[in-house]
């Protein structure tokens, strides 16, 4: 296995400071970034679902727990014997302590799939998961949020009795959220995937090998 260029700590302290240039820039764009998204407008969203959860039957403004902000991770259904193994990485990077910080913020956090909830239940026992997770089979939320059969992150927020969505992501937009993949940024060999840019020797393999 290939390793990093040993050089002076003279030398790895100019390298350094030049790279962290670029982290300033990078956090100055993000934050910028931010401040748009805070200002993006919203749009009205029906309230007309109901999710199976295991405390029986809720609406879109239940999910909300009385707080202003809905967060919402989208979980795909693959079928009875199948689970996304990208939604199931993100789920088990959610802290366990998450859904608690937030609530103090005034923000609701769940995880939302069209799995029937039998099969949504028996999977978190399975892997251990703590997050809330609610079904919303037989609903037309996941295309209605523009998710389709696919993963997405959403975000909501109330008005009274009103629900309005605010923001959206899939893709890269989820990937960025996951703890692990932003720890594994910071180190030598990264995510050790083979559609990264490493050097030549640096170990890959398969995104999801």
């Amino acid at each position: 296995m290939e390793k990093p260029t040993i050089v002076s700590a003279e030398e790895w302290q100019s390298a350094r400071d030049e790279l962290l240039k670029a982290e300033k820039e990078l956090t100055r764009a993000q934050d910028a970034l931010a401040a748009r998204r805070r200002r993006l407008p919203m749009v009205k969203f029906a309230d007309g679902y109901v999710f199976d959860t295991p405390a029986g039957p809720k609406t879109l403004l239940d999910l909300f727990e009385g707080r202003g902000q809905l967060v919402v991770y989208q979980f795909m259904d693959n079928g009875p014997d199948h689970y996304c193994p990208g939604c199931t990485k993100f789920t088990d990077n959610i802290p366990a302590t998450a859904p608690a910080s937030l609530a103090e913020r005034g923000i609701t956090w769940v995880n939302v799939s069209n799995m029937p909830l039998a099969q949504i239940e028996a999977y978190k026992a399975l892997r251990g998961w703590t997050v809330p997770f609610v079904s919303s089979h037989g609903t037309s939320f996941a295309d209605d949020c523009g998710a389709g059969p696919g993963f997405m992150f959403s975000v909501f927020l109330r008005d009274g009795e009103d629900v309005y969505r605010t923001y959206g992501t899939t893709s890269r937009g989820v990937d960025r959220l996951v703890f692990e993949h932003s720890i594994l940024d910071l180190t030598p060999y990264g995510r050790q995937e083979d559609w990264e840019d490493s050097p030549p020797g640096w170990p890959q393999r398969p995104t999801y090998g």
